[in-house]
């Protein structure tokens, strides 16, 4: 007899097979006993019917409790009203072995708080629409791979313990490197700007860190970054790689992961659109389209939120209003240089302006990559660290890079918190990672 993962249970229809699983649900119907079974792939729909088991076996099936570790044995069917992920087939079953039998399992099926829920996150991952996001977040995370590897890029592991700051002071973890000043990366970039001039197109894939004190559902102080790096590439060119890359983690998102998008009840018509050219506006315009904007506001509390001088960074609000302009991703490019890092090539002619982008998703999701030219003259860099007030000596290697064989080279970093939560229309970064850790929370 066949041991099956329930996303293969279409392939057994007529055949017996075993399930190992955990008691998801169910419902008592008298001499019926429909038990939901999940098993880490799927939810099935298995029926226990009184007239075809052991009068032991039924009351056994009528008394096993939510999240109890079971092994269910039976006949797998067709029937289109079964529910479950895939839906459409259930088992009829002859035998059931109870493992472990649960008590007092605490989440049950009415509301519970948040904080209830994130002091239990150990459990909560079990439930139905957190188990689908975290299936999307592992698509979303191979689609990444694949698309890069595929396109001539070379992963390579960059440090988490780092001598200097990269995204701003301001927003890094401290920790004794025995007896010396370390920090927690927020990013691997400095890293693969060295990398490029070795293996050309690389990328680097892993936790980073930022020490921000925000309390916004875009924010996490530990995030997964991907971040690739090009050796001969300018800004242009970075945004085709940007909107090739995004298309190919959407389109994969939903072509292998419609049943969870359906569980999570995503309306997958807007993702659908993605697919290059993406719009691009610059940062002048996008202020513009902002004050706009705000002059047709009626509201005040709208009015103050979309509140903008040119010079300022764009808020929560400013990124959602000029994404609900666009039908898909829009790219925001050449904001100025001093809100951005130091490391980002000026404008040509325009000195107070940097080759960056950002890249807004659309409804209200906010930046999903941010990314630059960099700065390839050695002069330029040595003045830009300075006018940063950083210290220079954990940069001499970085600036050095710019004596042999410097050239033009682009990169950006893709949050795949971020993707996810827009990929799964989710309201709150804190449910697309396994065990978030927020300003307020590092347990469990």
């Amino acid at each position: 007899m066949n041991n099956v993962s329930i996303e293969y249970l279409s392939s057994h229809i007529g055949e017996e097979v075993s399930l190992n699983g955990w008691l998801y649900n169910r419902t008592d119907k008298g001499k019926l006993q429909f038990l939901q079974v999940r098993d880490g792939t799927g939810i099935v729909q298995c029926v226990v019917f009184a007239k075809d088991v052991s009068e032991t076996l039924f009351a056994e099936a009528a008394g096993v409790t939510q999240e109890s570790s079971l092994v269910v044995t039976g006949t797998v069917r067709a029937d289109p009203r079964a529910p479950g992920v895939p839906g459409g087939i259930e088992i009829g079953v002859t035998e059931v072995r109870v493992v472990q039998l649960a008590q007092d399992y605490p989440i049950t099926p009415k509301e519970h708080g948040v904080e209830f829920l994130l002091d239990r996150r150990h459990l909560w991952i079990r439930s139905s629409k957190q188990w689908a996001m975290l299936r999307v977040r592992a698509t979303v995370m191979r689609a990444i791979r694949e698309w890069l590897d595929s396109h001539g890029y070379l992963e390579l592991s960059t440090p988490i313990l780092t001598p200097a700051a990269a995204e701003g002071t301001q927003t890094l973890f401290e920790v004794d490197y025995f007896g010396e000043n370390a920090f927690l990366a927020q990013t691997g970039q400095l890293y693969n700007e060295a990398n490029i001039a070795a293996f050309g197109k690389v990328y680097c894939f892993g936790p980073t860190f930022r020490a921000e004190k925000s309390k916004t559902r875009r924010h996490l102080t530990e995030f997964w970054m991907v971040e690739p790096e090009i050796a001969f590439c300018d800004l242009d060119q970075l945004l085709e790689v940007e909107e090739q890359f995004v298309s190919h983690i959407v389109h994969t998102a939903l072509r292998e992961r419609a049943p969870e998008l359906k569980m999570l009840e995503r309306d997958t018509a807007s993702l659908e659109k993605i697919v290059p050219p993406f719009p691009r506006i610059s940062y002048d315009e996008a202020v513009e389209r902002l004050k706009n904007l705000q002059a047709e506001a009626t509201d005040p509390e709208q009015k103050e939120l979309l509140k903008i001088e040119w010079g300022m960074d764009f808020g929560s609000p400013h990124e959602t209003a000029l994404t609900q302009q666009f039908d898909k991703p829009v790219f925001v490019y050449g904001y100025p240089t001093a809100v951005k890092a130091f490391y980002m090539e000026p404008w040509p002619g325009r000195p107070e302006v940097c080759k960056s982008a950002d890249l807004l998703a659309p409804e209200g999701y906010g930046e999903i990559i941010g990314g630059s030219e960099r700065i390839a003259d050695v002069d330029v860099l040595i003045r830009r660290i300075h006018e940063h007030g950083l210290p220079m000596e954990p940069y001499q290697w970085y600036v050095e890079l710019r004596r042999f064989g410097t050239q033009p080279h682009s990169g950006f970093g893709l949050g795949v918190e971020r993707t996810v939560a827009w990929i799964c229309g989710t309201e709150h970064i804190r449910e697309t990672t396994p065990f978030p850790r927020l300003i307020n929370r590092n347990y469990p």
